[in-house]
């Protein structure tokens, strides 16, 4: 009797010392994993601040150094869109002759360009300044809606005069002179960018070399072919909704039709905003033209119809996956470079998203940005 309980207490106390040991070994390891986690946290709070201080720093110099930037990533836009050409007509003709067709043919879009801009500019301001009574008229009615709803209203009808639509179309004349004045500036660049491509190429494919992980050529050729294809795209767009613009507001009788249709062609260029001005400001004329909410109503809704088809519809089974990047990603760098760089940046703000986000998907290092910014479809399918 006294043998076996001997034997049961030796054999509760080997328990007892393997429980405990093994209690230990977890505490001991639980330790570990989270000294290891202490240290990858501490590793990554280090590589996070100077990351976040590096992207302040970057686009505090993109800001008060634009006049320098911008038309550098106009210049580069631009060679990427007429390298095909330029290419083409070399293999055929010869360097010097390409380079001489490539920079006329530039300079003669650019030229068609700005002139379809200040005449639809200038004929939509000689109507306002012609009908100046109108939009008073306009004006003074609504005045007394707002009044007879008990809304609070100013008393601004003195300040629709002619003078007022003059200051307007001064301030709008201003904006158009430096937009010529900087396409200039694009344009001498983009000159000697042309002149010096090919030698550009072969300091890209020397540095090439150095690279290990990723090519810098075929990253470059990928940034310039979405570019092009970005472009092909919203130039496809913006032909359509200009001339479905100039159609239905030649068809209802609404005057400056031709004007309308270069302006929504223009402005469709510029995401989000664009389609919104070019939606509204026919609406203002229209009211003032026909005198009736009704006639502005079906106006407005018929424009905002044509943009919401071309926008939600006809984009995105062109584009289908060729861009895949996130339309929270656009939205939120059409207002970044919106803010750094006014109206140009909203231009460009979304072929230098692409070209990031190109650079970031052909790197291994930096594939998981391009994979975060990148729709679901495309960031599954790299995976």
């Amino acid at each position: 009797m006294w043998s076996k309980l001997k034997r049961a207490y030796r054999a509760s106390d080997a328990i007892v010392q393997r429980d405990l040991g093994q209690t230990l070994g977890s505490q001991a390891k639980s330790t570990e994993i989270s000294n290891g986690e202490a240290v990858v946290t501490g590793a990554g709070r280090d590589r996070f601040v100077p990351a976040l201080f590096a992207v302040v720093l970057v686009s505090a110099a993109l800001y008060f150094a634009r006049i320098v930037f911008e038309p550098i990533a106009f210049v580069l836009f631009a060679m990427a869109l007429v390298e095909p050409f330029q290419k083409a007509v070399e293999v055929r003709m010869g360097k010097p002759i390409a380079l001489t067709l490539t920079i006329l043919l530039t300079l003669l879009v650019i030229s068609i360009l700005v002139w379809a801009i200040v005449w639809s500019v200038g004929d939509v301001g000689e109507w306002g300044v012609a009908n100046v009574a109108r939009f008073q008229s306009l004006y003074m009615r609504a005045n007394q809606w707002l009044e007879g709803h008990e809304i609070f209203t100013m008393d601004l009808s003195n300040s629709f005069d002619s003078s007022w639509f003059v200051g307007v179309f001064k301030y709008i004349a201003a904006q158009v002179n430096y937009f010529i004045g900087f396409a200039l500036v694009v344009f001498l660049f983009l000159v000697f960018g042309l002149a010096e491509m090919s030698d550009f190429k072969i300091k890209i494919s020397a540095l090439d070399k150095k690279l290990s992980g990723w090519s810098l050529s075929e990253t470059s050729d990928q940034i310039a072919k979405k570019i092009r294809k970005y472009m092909l795209i919203r130039t496809l767009a913006s032909v359509v909704t200009g001339l479905a613009v100039f159609v239905f507001t030649l068809s209802i009788g609404l005057d400056l039709a031709v004007a309308w249709g270069i302006i929504s062609f223009v402005l469709n260029y510029i995401p989000y905003i664009g389609p919104l001005v070019a939606v509204v400001l026919p609406v203002i004329f229209a009211t003032a033209q026909f005198e009736s909410w009704q006639m502005a109503a079906i106006i407005f809704g018929s424009l905002y119809l044509i943009q919401f088809v071309i926008g939600n519809y006809l984009e995105p089974l062109l584009t289908g996956t060729a861009l895949a990047i996130s339309p929270f990603v656009m939205l939120f760098a059409f207002i970044f470079w919106d803010f750094l760089w006014g109206m140009p940046g909203s231009f460009i703000g979304i072929p230098v998203t692409i070209a990031l986000f190109t650079i970031w998907e052909q790197n291994p290092s930096t594939r998981w940005i391009a994979n975060l910014m990148s729709t679901s479809d495309a960031a599954s399918a790299t995976q």
